[in-house]
């Protein structure tokens, strides 16, 4: 695999090696060639094995996963209220790993495209070269037969009459032929380099690694999208304590577990693989070439060793040769053939045979250009190092990260599942009967009172209107008031000047109403605004204006 310099020279990577090192065994765990042969049924039970081995984690990653959901389905234990501060920060912890596996995937999936696509580039750049020498071969045979079908045979044809000088007439003959076995040289020289190059058509292939690689590449970052959209839920869920998007995540998550190990036993036999012909790659295009290529010819150019020679060299210095002895006699006999003939207008053939034996050999000049190692291995070298060294490491991103992706999703399906139960809806706040204010405490049933007083409000005044307070009230208060004056004035004044045994009995009195609202019997009804059911005590006992309700 040397060739002239050392940058010329392909070089297996180092994670290539390290990929082919990898036991390959078959199913009773004998080793087994660890060459790249993929049609071997050896070989491809070799690759399921390890691939089966992300799979056969994934079963029992999923077998602890049931266990553990199970138990919690049978747990009907209640549940009290506590902290899981811990576990939301946990989940944020690992959901910001999980992202930054799946986008270390996205990443990989971006490298492997790259070089798989600069790899079928390269491809058509060879089968373009391949087809150019091809083209050129055909085109030098064509050109050389349609001159012996027409121009050297209406020469000959002319000769076929009788001509004074015998002697002269014998050694245009003699040239007569000289170039036809010129000719036809050329021709088989032509042929014999085409023929070797006759079964190679890379563009089907080509063709199909072009669609498999145009549903590979968005089909692959769609999945590892879901999985950060997954991530992004969970994170969103935890920000908003968000009990609905914790499940969610806890059944999506299986599926995105089944998900990354499948891909993680994809990307694993896919890899050792691609490490195995990464290793050798000219041993596999040696027994993938045509049956009609011969190894001399692939090998020259997959190594381009100055030691090497050319396969075709040979007969291109005798298709050279050729068509050089054939231009020297066309044009030696042309000459005596004119005057021998000078009815037969023979220049009229001369001349283009003369034309397409010159541009012949240009054809020859540029087709020793094309079948030179120099061009075709460049292009090989591209492909291979594309695919080994850019395509092999994001393959290997990717592996990593479908394994990754698949422990942190795990660890975090357990941990949702362990959050989400202790998260309990918020209780509707329940409504405060009036009768009730008297069991409450002071702040709550202040509360309550402030919000049946504005319920009773919006039934006598306009909404954006305060209610009277008990002074005004007292001020409209009807002579016919059951209320004694002094009372009433005391009350004005501000506080109620009675004794404490008075006010304690009129407070009893009162048991049973809302503080601020008048008892509606008739004997002590009140007149004014609102019938007084607005009132407020004074600043020196407390007061609650009906400000503070608003």
């Amino acid at each position: 695999m040397g060739s002239s310099s050392g940058e010329d020279a392909y070089s297996a990577p180092a994670l290539a090696r390290l990929l082919h090192s990898l036991p390959h065994v078959n199913v009773t765990l004998h080793r087994v060639n660890n060459t790249f042969d993929p049609r071997s049924p050896i070989y491809q039970e070799s690759l399921g094995i390890l691939g089966s081995i992300p799979a056969a984690w994934l079963i029992l990653t999923l077998f602890v996963l049931l266990i553990y959901l199970l138990t919690r389905c049978c747990d009907r234990k209640t549940r009290t209220s506590r902290s899981i501060s811990a576990l939301k920060v946990t989940l944020a912890i690992v959901s910001v790993l999980c992202c930054a596996a799946v986008g270390l995937g996205l990443y990989g999936n971006d490298d492997l495209h790259n070089g798989l696509s600069q790899l079928l580039t390269e491809g058509r750049q060879v089968d373009h070269l391949v087809s150019r020498i091809r083209n050129q071969t055909d085109a030098i045979e064509k050109k050389l037969s349609k001159n012996e079908e027409s121009q050297l045979t209406t020469i000959r044809d002319a000769f076929d009459e009788y001509a004074a000088n015998q002697t002269v007439v014998a050694q245009v003959l003699k040239w007569l032929e000289m170039a036809v076995r010129n000719n036809s040289a050329v021709k088989e020289a032509a042929t014999d380099i085409r023929s070797p190059l006759q079964g190679i058509n890379l563009g089907p292939k080509l063709t199909l690694g072009e669609k498999l690689e145009a549903i590979r590449w968005p089909f692959t970052m769609a999945v590892l999208s879901v999985l950060l959209v997954l991530c992004v839920i969970l994170l969103v869920g935890i920000a908003r304590h968000n009990r609905c998007a914790l499940i969610a995540f806890s059944v999506c998550g299986l599926l995105a577990v089944i998900a990354s190990y499948l891909m993680a036993s994809v990307y694993l036999a896919s890899s050792v693989a691609l490490g195995d012909l990464c290793t050798a790659p000219d041993k596999f295009l040696e027994d993938e070439a045509s049956p009609g290529l011969p190894k001399e010819i692939l090998r020259y150019y997959t190594s381009c060793e100055r030691a090497r020679a050319n396969p075709f060299t040979q007969r291109l210095r005798e298709a050279k040769s050729s068509i050089e002895n054939l231009r020297t006699v066309v044009t030696k006999m042309r000459k005596p053939a004119i005057d021998l003939f000078p009815k037969k207008d023979l220049d009229q053939a001369f001349i283009p045979l003369l034309n397409q034996i010159n541009e012949a050999d240009m054809l020859l000049t540029s087709l020793t250009t094309l079948v030179d190692c120099r061009a075709l291995h460049a292009h090989y070298l591209r492909g291979a190092r594309a695919l080994c060294n850019v395509g092999l490491l994001g393959l290997s991103l990717m592996l990593a990260s479908a394994i990754l992706a698949g422990i942190l999703l795990t660890a975090l399906v357990w941990v949702d599942s362990h959050t989400w139960i202790y998260i309990r809806k918020r209780k509707d706040y329940h409504q405060v009967n009036e009768t009730d204010t008297s069991y409450l405490p002071a702040p709550a049933a202040s509360q309550a009172i402030a919000a049946r007083t504005l319920q009773r409000s919006q039934g006598s005044y306009p909404p954006d209107t305060p209610p009277p307070s008990y002074t005004s009230a007292m001020l409209h208060i009807s002579p016919h008031a059951s209320a004694p004056p002094h009372e009433a004035q005391s009350l004005i004044d501000g506080c109620d000047k009675r004794s404490t045994e008075s006010r304690g009995a009129h407070l009893s009195h009162l048991r049973g109403h809302t503080l601020g609202r008048l008892p509606s019997h008739h004997h002590e009804s009140f007149s004014g605004p609102n019938n007084g059911k607005y009132a407020t005590l004074s600043k020196q006992c407390k007061t609650l204006e009906s400000s503070d309700f608003y």
